[in-house]
């Protein structure tokens, strides 16, 4: 008697599958899932609220994802023609790095260790040498920043140059900003089109 009442179970279950999938289950499944994995930019923008607006930021940016993760919130970004890479990070807290570490003539040690404090398995930065420091406008006040060289190992791309930068929201919070593409395709004036926006 247990076996039919299975077999019976397996029929019905098959039956409302069946039914379901033919009523156009199948489109509603994919449209729920592909907004979830692939969510819109407007989507994208009030998830990024938590870190700063971003609505200023013009179409040859993309944001990419914006979301938060032990205990940071976080928005990164990609400027479609060039591949450079953005990522601000709302530190709450914890700050990773400050404007006086950014001034301070340890700056490079400071980097290491907080690379170190955010290693990835699959990404290992190595060789990080500060060339330059310069200043820039985000968050809609003048603020300084330290250009990089670094190389990556366990990733094609090798050798990335970038900027690395704290800015202050007029809420007294500290944001870890970050810009990094392949070392002869980075460009500061891009990066400085892309924080000028955030406020």
């Amino acid at each position: 008697m247990g076996c039919l009442k299975n077999l019976i179970r397996a029929v019905i279950l098959t039956l409302a599958v069946v039914g379901f999938l033919s009523l156009g289950g199948k489109e509603w499944v994919m449209k729920y899932t592909s907004q979830w994995f692939n969510p819109s930019q407007e989507t994208m923008l009030e998830r990024a609220k938590k870190v700063g607006d971003f609505s200023a930021i013009n179409e040859e940016f993309e944001l990419e994802k914006a979301t938060g993760m032990f205990g940071y919130n976080g928005v990164a970004a990609e400027h479609k023609a060039s591949g450079q890479k953005f990522i601000v990070i709302d530190s709450n807290k914890k700050p990773l790095l400050t404007k006086e570490d950014l001034e301070s003539d340890g700056i490079e040690d400071k980097l290491k260790s907080v690379i170190s404090k955010v290693k990835y398995q699959a990404i290992a930065v190595e060789d990080l040498q500060v060339t330059k420091r310069g200043t820039m406008v985000s968050y809609g006040k003048t603020i300084p920043y330290v250009r990089f060289n670094a190389k990556i190992s366990k990733l094609p791309i090798g050798d990335v140059s970038g900027i690395i930068s704290v800015a202050e929201t007029k809420d007294g919070e500290n944001r870890l900003l970050i810009s990094a593409n392949e070392k002869s395709k980075f460009s500061q004036l891009i990066a400085d089109e892309f924080f000028k926006k955030i406020k």
